[in-house]
């Protein structure tokens, strides 16, 4: 039965233009189809750099809510503002036809200040700013925000010299001022010009009526172009470029920059490969950067990042944050994260994995890692396995086979064991380092229990500023690393009730997400935050 897919798309020009252009092309198809407009933080904050806003996505972030509440179906984006990594439970759905990629600078007057010392340029984009500053180091930048037709006008207003946009907005909204030059020599932000269309996962229908609208082509160039930006952990706040090209010839060419934020320091690479041999060309191009520098100038740029928002760093995570997850949070608030728990796989033979196990228990993702680092899942042959929370559950059966029987935790995976195993054995895969319930509770009911230590855990705590008020935790080995090296002087969210009850015993106040979830424990830190 055929149902209207609703669109969701910011209210500007442009974004309602590339919304209609989805509309139409899905009409043509045969679907029904209704544009919701919303309103993104993106648009609501006009008085500050992107960079300064703190998170990634700021364009997509409203959308992507207003998806997993439910009230759209489809959400249109400018693909080079969407994070790299996708909210759980959104996908891709299609990638329309690439339009122009690069940027231009529309001037006032003449081109004459380009051979100036002195000249003042607009624009909100960090990639650009650098990029302009690294060939002309005296000029000066200014913050150019709002939608094209407000920037336009800003720049009629203010006594600039010029500001640079995206060729591809100016066209599709048909804007063509008279004084423009082509900046061909500026890589342009991955994905600059195409136009993505994301669905919810388990929306079949709507995925297969986007499926009709892609552009493969387009897809292999910008798919390889956030893979580079993905590899460097760029997002908004590092200044990267990348763009690639299918020749003629079937070959894909990928070039990528990255600079310093002053435009002072640039490493370039360039490199190509054979069509259907250019799956890793990202990763490659990038590894190419890291390894002449970037390490050291991404290190520097984080440190930068640290020091500037030293004052409004209250909240700490011990587990390291995605750039989706650091999108959650609220305007205001900012989150550092580090890993305080390093994991190492173990090496285990395959002759040992490939014997025939009956009852298997596997409680994470890091065990599911370990048990493929060395053999493929057909090679497994597991029974019955039982697994510890829902994350882990679908990651078991997307990567090895079905699960007979989950639960929330180690204590209720052991009471349901205790009543319904087949059997009086289990193999328990598992850290050297973990809580002792689900082996004590299983022994004392006679059941004999395995274990397997496939991967190791080992404590990597850091002292933490005075500023940081509040520190999430993910686990209990996170707590026990973290008091290794501080004080339990101040708020710890915790994402479950297993890693609450570790809290309990150090910390005063302890805060639980509703929901097993990193989402879920941002999502009480932005509720707590609104009471404050």
């Amino acid at each position: 039965m055929s149902k209207t897919i609703r669109i969701g798309t910011r209210d500007s020009e442009l974004a309602l233009w590339q919304a209609n252009t989805v509309k139409n092309q899905l009409k043509k198809l045969g679907f029904l189809t209704k544009i919701i407009k919303v309103k993104s933080t993106g648009d609501l904050i006009l008085d500050k750099p992107l960079h300064e806003l703190g998170i990634t996505g700021v364009f997509t972030k409203t959308l992507d809510v207003a998806m997993l509440n439910g009230d759209i179906d489809i959400a249109v984006h400018s693909m080079k503002d969407v994070p790299t990594v996708l909210p759980e439970g959104i996908v891709q759905a299609a990638v329309l036809e690439r339009g122009n990629h690069f940027d231009i600078l529309v001037f006032k007057n003449n081109e004459e200040f380009l051979g100036h010392r002195d000249a003042v340029i607009a624009t909100g984009s960090l990639r650009r700013r650098a990029q302009w500053l690294n060939r002309y180091p005296t000029h000066s930048l200014v913050d150019l925000r709002g939608n094209v037709n407000s920037r336009m006008q800003k720049l009629t207003d203010n006594d600039w010299n010029g500001a640079i946009f995206a060729a591809a907005g100016l066209e599709r909204i048909g804007i063509e001022p008279e004084n423009t030059i082509g900046l061909g020599w500026m890589l342009p932000a991955p994905a600059q010009g195409a136009i993505m269309v994301v669905a919810m996962q388990d929306d079949e229908y709507v995925r297969e009526a986007c499926a009709a609208l892609n552009h493969e082509p387009t897809e292999i160039c910008t798919r390889l172009e956030r893979q580079f930006l993905n590899k460097l952990e760029g997002g908004c706040t590092a200044p990267i470029g990348a763009l690639a090209k299918i020749s003629e010839e079937q070959e894909i060419t990928l070039q990528g920059v990255l600079l310093s934020v002053d435009g002072g320091k640039k490493l370039e690479a360039e490199l190509s490969a054979p069509l259907g041999k250019h799956q890793n060309l990202g990763f490659d191009c990038a590894n190419s950067i890291l390894s002449r520098g970037g390490k050291r100038l991404m290190s520097e740029m984080q440190k930068a990042d640290l020091k500037n928002n030293a004052e409004k760093a209250g909240i700490f995570s011990t587990k390291k944050l995605t750039h989706d997850q650091l999108s959650r949070v609220n305007d205001g608030l900012h989150i550092d994260s580090e890993d305080f728990i390093k994991i190492s796989l173990n090496r285990i033979s395959a002759a040992t994995l490939k014997q025939e196990y009956k009852n298997v228990v596997i409680t994470s993702q890091n065990a599911v890692d370990a048990l493929l680092k060395n053999i493929s899942a057909e090679e497994l042959q597991f029974k019955n396995i039982y697994c510890v929370g829902r994350k882990t559950k679908r990651l078991i059966e997307k990567r090895i086979g079905p699960v007979k029987h989950s639960e929330r935790n180690a204590k209720k995976l052991a009471a349901h064991l205790v009543d319904f195993l087949e059997g009086i054995e289990i193999t328990y895969f598992c850290s050297n380092i973990r809580r002792d319930d689900l082996s004590e509770i299983l022994t004392a009911n006679n059941i004999q229990v395995n274990e397997h230590a496939i991967y190791e855990t080992k404590h990597s705590a850091q002292l933490l500023d005075d500023n940081v008020k509040a520190v999430i935790f993910c686990s209990p080995s996170a707590i026990e690393s973290y008091l290794s090296k501080n004080k339990a002087d101040k708020i710890a969210y915790c994402i479950g009730e297993t890693t609450a009850a570790e809290a309990r015993k150090s910390f005063d106040d302890v805060r639980v997400a509703k929901i097993p979830t990193v989402e879920s424990l941002i999502d009480l830190i932005n509720e707590d935050s609104v009471g404050h």
